[in-house]
């Protein structure tokens, strides 16, 4: 029986591993992952439970400089994601320097006085000895509650991190059910799947162009799962790119997300890809809202 729990949330730059730890403390991919920066566009949830002990982890948009109205979005939800939660995981890289994007997430800590750790993340990039001097930067920026070094990747350090992040949690009901992962509905993990899929084959500016709307979804006599998608991108050119010389990258991505779904939604998947052009759509406030990305 659940009677403590803890909201957590994880903050940090673009591509420092902020989901990729996200899904280490709950056990389950719920957040995709990519080597590309600004991946997460929304808030998740990822929850886990230890005995009497709920954790929500809240994955955030990496804090960058906004560029689009997406990027505005984005960076808002990083920073009202520091509010009212009971403690914040700074994410940062094994690199003795502080960059702008942390000191103002360190700054929007200190102005909520949330609790905080801050997490080393990729330890397994740099030598142990290195690590001494990012730690002692870091501690002289803010008076971090722990400091613990990770690779979320290879998990080492993981399971110390959710110790040390149970100490938070307080006398209550639990937050979601015991079964419960995440607070994302299937159709829109379905849809992520698809964009990470995008983001891993494509390059450039293009993949951050797109968005995925699930327009279908239902389930067969049959027992399958038949999956309508639409790739939003901003120009013609991009359409052309995304879809391949006689349709092979559309159909590289399509096989690659449908195995995905499959192992989802643990049935047999039918999926259906269309690429149509939006322009601009990152900065249009409809378009924004229509693919779920308004407040």
């Amino acid at each position: 029986m659940i009677t403590k729990t803890a909201m957590i949330t994880i903050v940090g730059r673009p591509n420092v591993g902020k989901s990729t730890l996200v899904n280490a403390l709950v056990g389950e991919k719920i957040s995709i992952v990519t080597p590309k920066p600004q991946t997460t566009r929304n808030r998740i949830f990822g929850v886990a439970q230890r005995g009497d002990t709920q954790l929500v982890f809240v994955d955030t948009p990496g804090f960058h400089r906004a560029r689009t109205k997406l990027g505005d979005y984005m960076v808002k939800v990083a920073e009202e994601s520091v509010d009212d939660v009971d403690a914040v995981c700074l994410v940062v890289e094994p690199k003795a320097s502080i960059g702008r994007q942390e000191e103002l997430l360190i700054e929007r800590i200190k102005s909520t006085g949330a609790p905080a750790v801050l997490v080393i993340n990729k330890i397994d990039t740099v030598k142990k000895e290195d690590l001494l001097a990012v730690i002692a930067l870091y501690a002289a920026a803010h008076d971090f509650d722990a400091v613990v070094p990770i690779s979320a990747k290879r998990l080492d350090g993981v399971e110390e991190l959710f110790t040390e992040l149970q100490r938070y949690a307080v006398e209550g009901a639990q937050l979601f059910p015991e079964d419960m992962v995440t607070d994302q509905p299937e159709r829109l993990m379905c849809a992520e799947i698809i964009r990470e899929k995008l983001l891993l084959r494509l390059q450039s500016e293009v993949p951050h162009g797109t968005a995925v709307e699930i327009e279908g979804f239902r389930v067969r006599e049959d027992g399958v799962t038949e999956i309508s998608a639409t790739i939003y991108c901003e120009r013609e050119s991009h359409k052309g790119i995304i879809i391949g010389k006689n349709g092979e990258m559309l159909k590289a991505v399509g096989e690659a997300a449908r195995l995905d779904m499959e192992h989802l939604l643990d049935t047999k998947v039918y999926l259906n890809t269309w690429v149509k052009v939006k322009e601009n759509w990152r900065d249009s406030g409809a378009n924004l809202k229509t693919f779920g990305y308004s407040e």
